[in-house]
């Protein structure tokens, strides 16, 4: 058992990142929600996620790496210009890949260029396809 596992950052913008989140909280995965706002941060206290990171996106400078080891990234892109920001940040703490998942078609290019490893278009309510081969490992449970 790795006593230091890496924790999955969902910033769960859209109804399918909330889905996800909770999936991934379900099968006891190591997982945090990522918000820009207190609002947001009740919105998802509320839904019972207990593992909520608030950053400040107005400047990406003031963001200091989080305590745990961040494993990969998954954006729900609902806003263009936060979710640009989100990879700028996340790109400083991570080795590991970015997701971007969008339901536009042509901001591919700009998220890669910041640093995203794949952006994923979809219209679909349900992506936890992304996260199979880790949901396949025996996870410690998780709390």
């Amino acid at each position: 058992m790795d006593l230091d596992p890496e924790t999955i950052l969902v910033s769960p913008a859209t109804a399918a990142g909330e889905r996800f989140l909770m999936q991934l909280k379900r099968m006891r995965i190591p997982c945090a929600a990522v918000v820009n706002s207190r609002r947001e941060r009740q919105r998802l206290e509320r839904l019972g996620l207990g593992r909520i990171m608030q950053i400040d996106t107005a400047e990406k400078d003031r963001n200091p790496a989080p305590e745990c080891r961040c494993g990969n990234v998954y954006l729900f892109e609902s806003s263009l210009a936060l979710c640009c920001r989100y990879v700028q940040i996340f790109r400083g703490w991570t080795g590991r890949s970015i997701f971007v998942v969008t339901q536009g078609r042509g901001s591919g290019g700009v998220y890669k260029s910041l640093g995203a490893d794949y952006v994923i278009h979809t219209n679909g309510q349900d992506v936890f396809y992304l996260i199979q081969d880790e949901a396949r490992q025996d996870k410690e449970p998780f709390t």
